[in-house]
């Protein structure tokens, strides 16, 4: 190529991850994210859930870190990476809304701290990433993962990291009213378990509380969906210096 000649390549694969305690709004915003600039998208929290559906499907006690680890690695597992409709199937069971009822919420910690779990997961993650940097449902333009370990453990390499947190009052409100339909002093404590309890079992085997080398953090307690969604892109588009991102 001549010096001065722009280069009309198309740009390299584009991979985010965000990280974040419960409740801070990284599905919803990873989905939106991921629209906007027209990406892939993976919700690795969905994958232990599914992980937990499916031992209980098969009758594996959970305290059985062993047989857990094993019916995982069997697991006929198909997450779909379509931001406007990611699908989970299992065996060829839709099980989307199954694993986000409070049967599942409040047992997958038990699945999400097996070790062996995690190590199996994590490869299924990065598998899913590199199928994307190499063409997939992107077309090799690159997927937005979120997920408990994606910025440390699992995606480390990716082009932007950023950490989405929330005070635990924003956080209590915003699950409250996504699985009760509403915000009051009722609905925050029938959902504190929820998200306070699985924060601290999962913190056991993970660190997502504190923003590792590299990370970007966003705090959202102060700012609304949009403007969520809008200062991730922003940090998006700072880290990867991709100019081709602005406007979209």
């Amino acid at each position: 190529m001549e010096t001065g000649e722009l280069s009309t390549a198309a740009p390299t694969a584009l991979v985010v991850a965000i990280d974040g305690p419960s409740g801070s709004g990284k599905s919803s915003v990873s989905k939106a994210v991921a629209r906007a600039l027209g990406l892939a998208y993976l919700d690795t929290g969905a994958m232990y859930r599914a992980a937990t559906w499916w031992c209980r499907e098969q009758g594996v006690p959970l305290d059985d870190a062993a047989a857990v680890a094993a019916v995982v690695r069997a697991m006929p597992l198909v997450m779909g990476v379509d931001p406007e409709a990611p699908g989970v199937h299992v065996d060829g069971t839709d099980v989307g809304a199954a694993i986000r009822r409070t049967e599942i919420s409040s047992i997958v910690s038990a699945v999400a701290t097996n070790l062996e779990v995690r190590a199996e997961l994590g490869r299924l993650q990065r598998a899913a990433i590199d199928a994307e940097r190499a063409g997939g449902f992107s077309h090799g333009r690159g997927i937005v993962a979120e997920g408990r370990d994606i910025t440390t453990v699992v995606a480390p390499d990716a082009d932007v990291r950023v950490l989405l947190t929330a005070s635990e009052e924003a956080r209590l409100a915003r699950r409250a009213l996504e699985v009760h339909g509403a915000a009051d002093a009722a609905a925050v404590e029938a959902t504190r378990d929820q998200v306070v309890r699985r924060d601290a079992d999962d913190s056991a085997v993970v660190q997502f509380h504190v923003a590792a080398d590299g990370v970007a953090t966003v705090d959202s307690s102060a700012l609304d969906f949009d403007e969520t969604v809008r200062a991730v892109l922003d940090v998006v588009v700072q880290a990867s210096g991709r100019v081709d991102l602005v406007g979209r």
